[in-house]
């Protein structure tokens, strides 16, 4: 996905601010298994996957919880260091060779106090980012496991098949035992 269609997706802006937003992107490429934000440490950039895959993950008590997952045009993100310059509890891993767009926080800063359109497309970011941690708060807390895998394949069909099924259980809040479970029941 290219960082027009990205940027768009988020909020349309003039021209002459989205060039100036675009800018102070640039691109970067690493391979799998390549930790892209870690826990504990303040993160100074934001991301956006042109191709690829990610997820979110914390450790706990010698294991790993998945939380989200990201693919092709969306933001990769530690709200924690973006909203507050502070340390963020998630680490994102890389879960495929991923090309992606890399914007400096400071400077996006800088760029919401020069440019109010990109100070508006900014604050649509933040919005968008908290339905999203909404919604995965309401689903995990008020919906079962296999209303959570049906969401799953309903919006995202294609993670089924470029994710661990390990990673896929941990996100469902699952064993991989009950996740085989219920794909044998809905085959």
């Amino acid at each position: 996905m290219d960082i027009d269609a990205i940027l768009d997706k988020i909020y349309q802006i003039p021209e002459k601010s989205k060039k100036a937003l675009k800018e102070s992107v640039g691109s970067v490429s690493y391979p799998k298994g390549y930790i892209l934000l870690k826990a504990d440490k303040v993160e100074s950039n934001i991301y956006f996957i042109q191709k690829g895959i990610a997820r979110a993950y914390a450790s706990l008590e010698n294991t790993e919880i998945t939380f989200w997952f990201g693919k092709e045009g969306d933001t990769v993100i530690s709200m924690k260091s973006y909203v507050a310059d502070q340390k963020g509890y998630e680490n994102i891993e890389l879960l495929e060779k991923s090309d992606l767009y890399e914007l400096n926080t400071q400077r996006l800063r800088h760029l919401f106090d020069e440019d109010i359109h990109i100070a508006n497309w900014g604050r649509k970011f933040a919005e968008q980012e908290l339905v999203k941690t909404e919604e995965r708060l309401i689903s995990r807390q008020f919906r079962t496991a296999l209303e959570r895998y049906k969401e799953l394949m309903k919006h995202s069909p294609d993670l089924l098949q470029r994710v661990q099924l390990g990673h896929i259980a941990s996100y469902l809040g699952i064993t991989q035992v009950t996740l085989s479970r219920i794909r044998a029941e809905l085959r």
